[in-house]
């Protein structure tokens, strides 16, 4: 996609704030790996390479996921949501997707409906 094409399509999930949260969900399971956040230049790379790049809040940093373990995300699609404000990243994950090592970064049961 042109680059002018690719911005103007972008810039419309940055006009509330310069960080914008990701939510990530498996492909063939639906289930959901982790809450991130992308900046303007994390969403052009993940656009440009069809894997998911992020900014670190911590680090203060751009970081490809699964670059430093080999556990990467291929995206399948990606979705805004109604207010402009929120991604859904749907993608193919390579071993884990938390840095803890577990799957899913939802792993710490809080609640649990008595009948269930």
């Amino acid at each position: 996609m042109p680059e002018e094409k690719q911005n103007g399509k972008i810039e419309r999930f940055f006009k509330k704030s310069d960080l914008l949260p990701v939510i990530v969900q498996e492909y063939g399971t639906g289930k959901v790996l982790m809450l991130a956040y992308m900046n303007r230049e994390s969403m052009e790379k993940t656009l440009e390479t069809g894997y998911t790049w992020f900014w670190s809040r911590s680090r203060q940093e751009l970081w490809n996921k699964g670059a430093t373990s080999g556990h990467v995300q291929k995206v399948v699609c990606i979705y805004g949501d109604c207010d402009d404000d929120t991604l859904l990243v749907i993608v193919r994950q390579t071993g884990a997707a938390c840095h803890t090592g577990h799957y899913s970064c939802f792993f710490n049961e809080i609640w649990r409906e008595k009948n269930e």
